[in-house]
């Protein structure tokens, strides 16, 4: 006998022929020794062994039927998890004789989400970010200008701060001492939390320093935890560059003091408030394939290849920004970026019907942003 995961389904509020056509439909994709549904009395009862989940919500998607009833028989059967995979599929069977933990979900339920972010004194009403601020490149010490906004107006922020590594920028000295390089950061992102709306998004590119053996991204992540900000993951940017192959191996052949080598950079993503972040789904401009791509939390894009046309010594490619504004936030939504560079925050915004505001202290930087955004298309 087929041992199966039960999982009971109240569907009294949605159309009856939707809910049979959803349980026919199943049965003729998939096979009954994997799962199974059964109908009666208002509640629909899921049977599980294994399921290719992916596939199921292919499936679900595809069916026209009630999008309520969509959701909740594509969530009941996402929540679960798996104790294992065969092949794709998500394996359920001895789901409930494993379950070592007794009373498992209250003590969940008892422990908390993000635990160290709960005392937060967030205010949760948000407004709207004023005109003379929208759409604008502004050169500015951020710290003095992201005083004058309000309140909760801002959807998104993604950034990447200088790095402190001795790059040649503009006007920004990239060699400070560690303590004024983060007291000068810790300033800019408190004001930048206050200005987040509430549910809003915090989006920070970072490399840590690894011949100083400076943890930046650490450093980073225990400011915003410290600050009350939930952390709702972490994404490694796999540049594949392999030219730290010709780096010092530092201990050769020993255990001394080997130099350990990175192809990656760090995207660090943080909420405020709250892990929902309010929307209108037709304002969900993400598709399906890029989205079941994108949440695997590993990105590997090329870096950028055209620093030196546009002058600046560290940049991130346009195709990052996409990825993080398209899963992050909403089109329309208000999209800032307080290091704004060569403005390819920005211009991403615009191509991507956001709205936006990019600060920078060089002139010569916000220059080069403005041309590149007069030249980036509107979104079709």
């Amino acid at each position: 006998m087929t041992d199966y995961r039960e999982e009971l389904l109240d569907v009294r509020a949605f159309p009856t022929e939707d809910v049979i056509r959803l349980q026919n439909a199943f049965h003729a994709e998939f096979p009954k020794a994997d799962a199974c549904m059964e109908y009666a009395d208002g509640t629909l009862r899921f049977l599980l062994c294994q399921l290719d989940v992916i596939k199921y919500r292919d499936f679900i998607e595809a069916l026209e039927i009630d999008g309520a009833l969509k959701q909740a028989a594509f969530d009941i059967v996402n929540k679960i998890g798996s104790y294992g995979i065969r092949g794709s599929k998500r394996h359920f069977a001895g789901y409930n004789a494993e379950r070592k933990v007794s009373n498992r979900k209250a003590k969940e339920q008892d422990r908390g989400k993000h635990y160290y972010a709960n005392d937060n004194d967030f205010p949760k009403e948000n407004n709207p970010l004023p005109a003379e601020f929208e759409n604008k490149i502004v050169c500015a010490d951020s710290l003095e200008y992201l005083k004058k906004l309000p309140d909760n107006c801002i959807d998104i922020i993604f950034t990447s701060p200088p790095y402190n590594f001795g790059l040649e920028y503009d006007t920004h000295n990239d060699t400070a001492g560690w303590n004024a390089y983060y007291d000068m950061l810790f300033g800019i992102f408190r004001e930048c939390i206050r200005v987040l709306k509430y549910g809003g998004r915090f989006v920070v590119n970072i490399q840590p320093l690894y011949s100083d053996y400076i943890p930046a991204h650490h450093i980073i992540s225990s400011f915003f935890l410290e600050n009350k900000m939930i952390w709702k993951g972490e994404i490694l940017w796999e540049k594949n560059n392999y030219n730290c192959k010709m780096c010092s191996y530092g201990s050769w052949k020993s255990p001394s003091s080997p130099y350990l080598k990175y192809t990656w950079e760090f995207i660090e993503v943080y909420c405020k408030g709250d892990l929902k972040k309010p929307g209108k789904a037709a304002d969900a401009d993400i598709t399906a394939d890029e989205f079941k791509s994108w949440v695997v939390a590993k990105w590997s894009i090329a870096p950028e290849r055209h620093m030196k046309e546009f002058g600046h010594p560290a940049m991130f490619p346009e195709s990052l920004v996409e990825r993080v504004l398209k899963l992050f936030s909403f089109k329309n939504d208000v999209v800032l970026d307080p290091f704004n560079g060569a403005g390819t925050t920005t211009v991403v915004a615009k191509k991507t019907g956001r709205r936006y505001l990019g600060i920078d202290i060089s002139q010569e930087y916000c220059d080069t942003a403005e041309k590149r955004i007069a030249a980036a298309p509107a979104p079709q």
